[in-house]
C-alpha cells in the first residue's frame, strides 16, 4: 500500500515537471502566450504605431508581448532575437533592419521551433510563417503616378531607404517601373537616405547641387520627405513637388500646410495587430497564408483631412 503511495506521488512529480519544461512562458502568467516583438527602429513614428497595435492586439488577445528596438543596427537585431529564442517566447514577430542581415537569426528561431513572422519588410532567407506588409510595389506606382501628375514634365529624383530592405526595393520598383513607362518626366538622381529625416536633408542637398532644376522628389518613406521639405525651403509643395510614403502625422500636418504634396498612407497599427492575431493561429498550429497584404491609399491635399488624427 505504501509502496503504491510512493509510486503515485513520484506520477503527479514527473507530470508536473514535464508540464514546466514545455516550449514558451517567457516570464508571462501560467499558461499566458509570450510573443517577442523586434522592431527595427523606434526612432521613426510608423513603427511606434505599428508596435502600438500591436500592443492593442495583445491585451485584448491576453498575451504577454515583449518589443525591443534595434535602433536600426542588424546585429542589435540578431541579439534581441536571440534573447527572444533564450527566453523561449512562442513566437516571433520581426521587423528586419535588413532582410539579408536577418536570415541568421531566423534561423535560429527556426532550429528552436519558434514560429517566425515578418512585418513590413520581409526576409531573405529563413522559414517564415508569414509576411504582413502593405504592398510597397503597388504604393511606389502610385507615388510614380501622383508625382508624374504633379510634376507634368521634367527632371525628377527619388530617396531611397536602407541598402537591403524589401519595402526599400519593392517601393523603388514599383516607382521606377512607372517612370519608365513614359518620357515627360525624367528620373535624374536616386540615392540611399537610409529612411532618415536627417539623411533624407543632406542628400537632397547634395542632389539639388548636381541637379538645381528638379522638378519633384519621391521618397521612400515620410521621414526622408521631411529631410527633402527642409532642403527645398520655400520652393517644397511648390517650385519643387514632394512625394513621401507611410501617411506619418508630420507629413500629413505638411501636406496640409502645403510643403508636401502626397504620401502612400499604410496601415501600421493593422500590422501589428495582424501580426499578434496570426502569431497566436501560428501558435495554435492553425495555418496562415504566406502572404498577408495590407491596403495602401494615396493621400494628397484633397483627402488629408481623412488621415488627420
Amino acid at each position: 500500500m505504501r509502496r503504491a503511495l510512493v509510486f503515485s506521488v513520484l506520477v503527479v512529480l514527473v507530470a508536473a515537471l514535464v508540464a514546466g519544461c514545455g516550449r514558451g512562458g517567457g516570464g508571462g502568467e501560467e499558461g499566458q502566450r509570450t510573443i517577442g516583438l523586434s522592431i527595427s527602429t523606434l526612432n521613426n513614428p510608423f513603427f511606434v504605431t505599428l508596435r502600438d497595435g500591436a500592443q492593442r492586439a495583445a491585451q485584448r488577445e491576453n498575451v504577454e508581448l515583449i518589443v525591443s528596438d534595434a535602433q536600426n543596427d542588424a546585429a542589435q537585431q540578431q541579439d534581441d532575437i536571440q534573447a527572444f529564442i533564450t527566453q523561449q517566447v512562442d513566437a516571433i514577430l520581426v521587423n528586419p533592419v535588413d532582410s539579408e542581415a536577418v536570415v541568421p537569426a531566423i534561423q535560429a528561431a527556426n532550429d528552436a521551433e519558434i514560429p517566425v513572422i515578418a512585418l513590413d519588410r520581409g526576409a531573405a532567407g529563413g522559414e517564415i510563417e508569414t509576411l504582413i506588409a502593405s504592398d510597397n510595389v503597388e504604393g511606389g506606382r502610385m507615388a510614380a503616378r501622383e508625382l508624374i501628375r504633379l510634376v507634368g514634365s521634367g527632371p525628377v529624383a527619388q530617396l531611397e531607404g536602407i541598402p537591403g530592405t524589401s519595402a526599400a526595393r519593392d517601393r523603388g520598383k514599383g516607382f521606377e517601373e512607372v517612370i519608365e513607362g513614359q518620357s515627360a518626366v525624367r528620373l535624374v538622381a536616386s540615392q540611399p537616405a537610409n529612411f532618415d529625416r536627417a539623411q533624407g536633408l543632406n542628400v537632397t542637398q547634395n542632389i539639388l547641387q548636381a541637379n538645381p532644376n528638379i522638378k519633384g522628389i519621391f521618397a521612400q518613406n515620410d521621414e526622408m520627405a521631411l529631410g527633402a521639405v527642409r532642403a527645398l525651403g520655400d520652393r517644397a509643395g511648390s517650385e519643387v513637388k514632394v512625394v513621401g510614403f507611410d501617411a506619418i502625422e508630420d507629413a500629413l500636418k505638411a501636406i496640409q500646410e502645403g510643403r508636401m504634396n502626397a504620401t502612400i498612407a499604410q496601415q501600421p497599427a493593422r500590422m501589428g495587430s495582424l501580426g499578434v492575431e496570426n502569431a497566436i493561429k501560428v501558435i495554435e498550429d492553425e495555418r496562415v497564408p504566406k502572404n498577408i497584404p495590407v491596403e495602401v491609399k494615396l493621400v494628397t491635399q484633397e483627402n488629408v483631412s481623412e488621415f488627420r488624427q
